[in-house]
């Protein structure tokens, strides 16, 4: 049976992640058998939760999968740690739909809170308070308090939330060796960190000492999973997949669904050199081509063999592929860098604009073809797009975004993330 317990937090910033992977690194070096899972659409966190504990981490998101496919994603795991996004009840508008707090419903486990109380003292119970009465069906089982000042200061705050009746699990004072560097989109990767083992050492060192870890697994309730059912068709055969630091942002879920239908899904890195497997599509994904445009521009054998499998198998470039896939990208110092030349698309990091959001997607054609779930997440700017469009989008709002990304033969993409079919 698989047990399951929720990280949450009043806002972005809290420090969930950290607690997250202190926790994952102490229970698995305790031998527990303990899984991590990410709320919503994030490519990040996920790998780092991996490294934590050594068992994949799923994406959970509960505005673009159903309830079946969410119950799914679990099955087989043995105790689960749900790291929230942004706010306990922030989700999609105008409803919060997505929210974390949504998983905590469906699955019926408890909450841990974590507060960040840099900046407050009594003031914390009346945020709990809050959190703990706004919504009967969401259960905020424990509190970890983070970024604490001093003895004193954690002493104040553990008689303030008394009266709560909700356990204080722990309190990690602040402390710089436990800070994650960032940049756009998120965390800086965790296969770029060289020191991670000795950061997950540390954290999970500090968590175990620092919070009650008996409690934290004692306090998991029973998830109902399913079994694992593929719900998405391999969109061919055999399935080139770029997987390095500029292409790292595809969904476990779906490979692992194509693989479970008697696709092929061969691995391969363009920026350590590997030859483009010969495939029925070579696939793209996002991440920071951006940051390595200029090896991306130089790498002549990876961009022909695009070229070449373009005349006669299927093509697909998402976000970060997507650019690639275009004439030209301009990186963040301004320099243009050209591309593969398969789309008339022309993008820039120069001036940087924000794109993000879930998306309802009608996909026209191609492998990809049909109705799915998405999320946009960018800050790329077009500077040229022209040709037939890849899919129509609404936003979650329900409202209108039009045409977006591009097809030409058997190629296509957009700076669309498909999370799910519908």
């Amino acid at each position: 049976m698989t047990r399951g317990v929720i990280l949450a937090a009043p806002h972005s910033g809290s420090g969930k992640t950290t607690v997250t992977l202190g926790l994952l690194r102490a229970l698995s070096a305790r031998g527990v058998r303990v899984q991590g899972a990410k709320s919503g659409p994030d490519y990040i966190d996920p790998r780092f939760h991996a490294h934590s504990c050594g068992q994949p981490c799923v994406n959970l998101d509960a505005w673009a999968m159903g309830p079946k496919r969410l119950s799914a994603l679990l099955h087989g795991a043995d105790l689960v740690l749900i790291e929230g996004a942004m706010g306990l009840f922030d989700g999609a508008p105008p409803t919060g739909k997505g929210a974390v707090a949504d998983l905590a419903r469906l699955y019926g486990i408890p909450v841990i809170l974590v507060v960040d109380v840099s900046r407050m003292a009594q003031s914390v119970a009346a945020i709990v308070a809050g959190f703990a009465r706004h919504d009967p069906e969401v259960h905020i089982g424990g509190i970890i308090l983070n970024k604490v000042g001093s003895p004193r200061h954690e002493a104040m705050l553990r008689a303030a939330l008394a009266p709560l009746d909700i356990p204080v699990l722990g309190a990690l004072h602040r402390n710089g060796d436990l800070s994650l560097p960032s940049r756009h989109l998120g965390l800086v990767q965790a296969e770029e960190r060289e020191d991670l083992d000795v950061f997950l050492d540390r954290a999970g060192k500090i968590v175990g000492e620092t919070v009650d870890l008996d409690a934290v697994a004692i306090l998991a309730n029973d998830i109902t999973t399913l079994p694992a059912h593929p719900r998405t068709a391999p969109p061919a055969q055999t399935i080139a997949v770029a997987e390095d630091a500029a292409f790292a942002f595809s969904y476990p879920h779906l490979l692992a669904d194509w693989r479970a239908q008697g696709a092929e899904v061969r691995l391969f890195s363009p920026l350590a050199g590997d030859t483009t497997p010969v495939a029925d599509l070579i696939y793209l994904p996002g991440g920071y081509p951006e940051l390595h445009a200029g090896r991306i521009a130089n790498n002549h054998h990876f961009l022909q063999a695009l070229r070449e499998a373009a005349a006669r198998r299927a093509v697909y470039g998402e976000c970060g592929g997507f650019m690639v896939l275009g004439d030209g990208m301009v990186d963040g110092q301004g320099v243009r860098h050209k591309m593969a030349g398969l789309l008339r698309l022309e993008t820039s990091f120069a001036q940087r604009k924000l794109s993000l959001g879930y998306r309802d997607a009608q996909v026209a054609g191609g492998p990809f073809h049909g109705r799915w779930k998405a999320h946009e997440f960018h800050y790329a700017t077009t500077l040229k797009s022209e040709g037939q469009p890849f899919a129509a989008s609404q936003d979650a709002e329900g409202s209108d975004l039009g045409p977006t990304g591009l097809r030409a033969g058997s190629v296509s993409g957009s700076f669309l993330h498909l999370i799910d079919r519908i």
